[in-house]
Parts: structure tokens; sequence; C-alpha cells
């Protein structure tokens, strides 16, 4: 196994030792366990009048941390790429 070092840009850098990192941290098991699970209670009628805010809540938090893991990731398969190549 390889020991690979990559230098990703520095507003990454900044992103990831910001508390930004830590609230979409802690959001991350919120995403994984309990949004599906409250957006299945919601679908078998368990928050009456409550829907409308339990269901786009969910979702925006499923959403967020997805689309800012895949952010970080592409940045960093980039720097890899960028760096087998030229190597």
């Amino acid at each position: 196994m390889a020991k690979v070092t990559i230098e990703i840009d520095s507003r990454w850098a900044k992103v990831v030792r910001s508390p930004l990192y830590w609230i979409v941290a802690a959001l991350q098991g919120v995403s994984i366990t309990f949004a599906p699970l409250f957006l299945y209670w919601s679908g078998k009628g368990m928050f009456q009048g409550s829907e409308w805010l339990v269901v786009p809540s969910c979702i925006a938090v499923i959403l967020l941390v997805g689309f800012f893991y895949m952010l970080l990731g592409s940045a960093v398969v980039g720097e890899l790429r960028k760096k087998n190549i030229s190597a």
C-alpha cells in the first residue's frame, strides 16, 4: 500500500477547518438514520399537520450532506488524477 499526499485548494482547507465542517459531519448521522426514518413516518401519517416542515427538512439534510461530500471528494480525486498523470 502506498502513502499518498495531495494538495487541495486553500478554499477547501478553510472549509474543512471551519465550524461548517463540524455541522455537516454532525448532520451526516442524521441524514443516514433519522431523515429516512422521519420520511417513512411522515408517509405513514405520524406527523399530522407537520409534513410541510418535516419532509422538506429531511430532504434538505440528505441533499446538503451528499453534495458537500461529493464536492469535497471530487476535489480530492481531481488532485489524485493530476498527480497520477504527471508521475
